[in-house]
């Protein structure tokens, strides 16, 4: 297909796609005269990923490189693709040097060390979750800390559904792609729904129409 036509087909403006190309995002198309190029589903698929880990994931266009050339890469096993994806994600900024957050680093290497979980605390995920406890706590809502096991018990039924979902990818570029997804847009899915979530338990517990917002 045509440029046009790949515009279409992915919802990209024209402009855009070129400079996807310029910037390495996306392959050039196979050229059939000087300033002829066709194009196949395979960028039409590129382009669409690329938008939703921009649009909806929130990633920066260096990020998504970094995801892409992960991606990319045969070599590299499919664990460590979702490590790129994974540090790659927005994150809160990091918490000031300090006895709080050391204090709270020793929470999130607790709670992994109960619940038995493979991942290590000085992990960007895990430098996050320190610096929401130290928030908390500053806020004046320390208490929230008590219910880390809750939210963790909450967390690992849906990374399995996230890794059940990747399970059934057959092809490696299918697996690694879906690795991809789940991790970045799966985080939007997951905190939009328990936006949803908190409305319907506060209409329950404390009433009020029904749709209000939160």
């Amino acid at each position: 297909m045509r440029i046009g036509e790949l515009s279409r087909m992915s919802g990209v403006p024209v402009p855009t796609i070129k400079f996807y190309v310029r910037e390495g995002l996306l392959s050039p198309g196979k050229l059939t005269s000087p300033n002829q190029a066709t194009y196949d589903s395979g960028h039409e698929r590129r382009l669409k990923l690329i938008r939703a880990l921009l649009d909806v994931g929130g990633l920066s266009l260096s990020a998504i490189g970094d995801v892409l050339r992960s991606i990319d890469d045969p070599g590299q096993p499919v664990h460590k693709v979702l490590g790129v994806a994974a540090k790659r994600i927005a994150l809160l900024e990091e918490g000031e040097p300090g006895p709080e957050l050391e204090a709270a680093r020793e929470d999130v290497a607790e709670l992994l060390e109960r619940r038995g979980w493979k991942a290590e605390a000085a992990s960007p995920a895990g430098e996050t979750l320190a610096a929401v406890l130290v928030a908390l706590r500053r806020a004046g809502h320390g208490g929230f800390v008590e219910l880390l096991d809750d939210y963790a018990a909450a967390a690992e039924p849906v990374a399995r559904a996230d890794l059940d979902y990747v399970g059934r990818r057959v092809a490696r570029e299918d697996l690694v792609e879906s690795v991809v997804v789940g991790t970045v847009l799966g985080e939007a899915m997951f905190s939009a729904l328990r936006r949803l979530a908190h409305v319907d338990a506060s209409a329950r517990a404390f009433g009020g129409d029904e749709g209000g917002a939160a």
